[in-house]
């Protein structure tokens, strides 16, 4: 429908799930995508490119994937992190949908797929994990940055990838002028995307 997107709260059209196959935490898992998420046909560029450059996740506490679209990062960190409590938070309820269809199939019982109002509001971070929607407009990505980059636990990490050409490094000065309670580094770059790492300050 016109003017719907990966980050509409109901995406309009049909389903069509697809099953395809893609390498996570050192694997390669069958997931279900569908029309109407971000990147249905395969692991996108992106997300590639940060998985490949994370260290592995703390091995308890807190994780968040934000903008979890299918499921590869969140299901990345319940992999890796089995004694982790994972969230992955979208507003796209096809999104969620196909994440706990996922982690199901993947056997984690660890990973809850929620709209962020689900998220309690008293929970601290050991680690965020992001391939933030940086198409959604400057203004809704600052306002999600600013409400869930606070939340880490100080001393933890977010890690982002972001795209060159669509505004990676004026996203790291942003950051670094909004966020003076966090340390923001740029630690990665291939294929057209920067690594950030934003670490609240201890």
């Amino acid at each position: 429908m016109p003017g719907d997107h990966y980050f509409s709260a109901r995406p309009g059209g049909e389903l069509r799930p697809k099953t395809i196959r893609v390498p996570l935490a050192g694997r390669e898992v069958e997931v279900v995508t569908a029309a109407g998420v971000f990147s249905p046909d395969r692991l996108d560029a992106g997300t590639a490119v940060l998985l490949d450059a994370v260290p592995a996740p703390p091995p308890g506490g807190q994780l968040l994937d934000l903008g979890c679209g299918w499921g590869p990062i969140a299901l990345t960190l319940g992999l890796e992190s089995p004694h982790a409590t994972v969230w992955a938070v979208d507003v796209n309820d096809r999104s969620l949908e196909l994440t706990r269809g996922n982690a199901e199939r993947l056997g984690l019982r660890n990973l809850n797929a929620v709209p962020p109002a689900d998220v309690p509001g008293d929970l601290e971070f050991a680690a965020i994990w992001s391939n933030p929607p940086i198409r959604v407009g400057k203004p809704e990505l600052h306002a999600m940055l600013r409400a869930w980059l606070p939340r880490l636990a100080p001393g933890a990490d977010a890690w982002l990838v972001v795209q060159k050409h669509l505004g990676a490094d004026s996203l790291q000065r942003w950051l670094e002028s909004e966020l003076p309670t966090h340390a923001t580094v740029r630690v990665h770059s291939a294929k057209g995307y920067r690594v950030l790492r934003v670490r609240r300050r201890a």
